[in-house]
């Protein structure tokens, strides 16, 4: 089968590779769309990689192709979305339903492993999956649905998270409204009574952001921190959920969250503040809580497929044949993927 490998630091192709054997309480699944994400991005530009030959994606969404012999539950042709948090499912954590927090597989400095960071994903032809990982997903299109994975897990999660600020009345900002932006945008619209207010520094993104239902869009510039305190009159806004995460957003973030408010970073851009422990309130007013968070839990997965059975959200996706994986990784890195690439093998 093709699968798109990481060969060395800063290099991946299309390669020849065998397809999977599963084991008894595994499925092969033949893969219909596998998702690209700045995390893979991320990944590509390590100075090392201690798995060689990897194959990528941890979007993964296809049909079952063969069951394992003990495996029970699936038929072959099921539509099935590969969960991205392959977590023990038996310590303390996972019982409690906070699997993305595993001890056994992450431990407290850790994450849990994920399809395409570490085991093989789903850039490839079939991809081999326990089957306590895989999620059924009816009559949703497996090629649009594979990045509900990580784009619609990640930001359900958040949102999630700081529901005990977005009561109605409540006004929300999303900063980056991409990949991840874009679908937290629509749960926030679709789940919350809070005002939504997308930020980015591109025009076409803007319009995706009105397009899906935000209350005010802001082109990113030095004045985006007042006219977003102008809006609150000046007292800040109840959640901020910072997509992007590089030192610009980050500043903004701090800027505008409210006292007592919920500021989600979910971007991994390299951006930072200092939180000090004294009476000040720069950068930060009293009360807010701080979180970044590792993608979701099982319950926020069905969550997010629900919400897309009923229509109430929606990835925007631009597809390229598997063969065309490089060329998918370098428009996601210019910046010109609006929604979520998808590979199609």
């Amino acid at each position: 089968m093709r699968a798109l490998q990481i060969t060395a630091p800063g290099t991946i192709e299309v390669r020849d590779v065998p397809v999977p054997e599963i084991a008894p309480d595994e499925v092969l699944v033949r893969v219909a769309g596998a998702g690209l994400c700045h995390s893979d991005l991320h990944v590509l530009h390590l100075p090392e990689w201690p798995v060689p030959n990897m194959t990528l994606g941890h979007e993964t969404a296809g049909h079952v192709a063969a069951l394992g012999a003990n495996v029970t539950g699936f038929t072959e042709g099921d539509p099935v979305l590969v969960y991205l948090v392959w977590a023990c499912g038996v310590c303390r954590q996972c019982v409690e339903g906070r699997d993305n927090v595993c001890a056994t597989t992450g431990g407290r400095l850790g994450l849990p492993p994920c399809p395409g960071l570490g085991p093989d994903g789903g850039m490839a032809e079939y991809i081999k999956v326990n089957a306590r990982f895989l999620e059924p997903i009816g009559d949703l299109d497996p090629v649009r649905a594979a990045p509900l994975a990580d784009a619609g897990l990640t930001p359900m999660h958040a949102v999630n998270g700081a529901r005990h600020r977005l009561n109605p009345g409540a006004t929300a900002v999303v900063i980056g409204v991409g990949g991840l932006g874009h679908v937290g945008l629509q749960i926030l619209a679709a789940t919350t009574g809070a005002r939504v207010i997308a930020v980015d520094t591109s025009e076409q993104k803007l319009e995706l952001a009105r397009e899906h239902g935000a209350d005010l869009v802001l082109r990113s510039d030095a004045d985006t921190a007042r006219r977003i305190l102008d809006e609150t009159s000046g007292y800040g806004v109840d959640a901020v959920f910072d997509f992007v995460g590089v030192q610009p957003t980050v500043d903004l973030a701090t800027q505008i969250v409210a006292p007592d408010g919920a500021l989600r970073f979910v971007g991994l851009g390299g951006g930072r503040f200092s939180y000090n422990a004294d009476g000040e309130t720069t950068p930060l007013p009293w009360g807010v809580d701080v979180r970044r968070s590792y993608g979701g839990t099982r319950a926020d997965q069905r969550q997010v497929i629900d919400l897309a059975k009923q229509g109430k959200i929606s990835i925007d996706v631009r597809t390229y044949p598997l063969a065309d994986g490089p060329r998918a990784f370098a428009d996601l890195e210019a910046g010109i993927v609006p929604g979520r690439a998808v590979l199609v093998p």
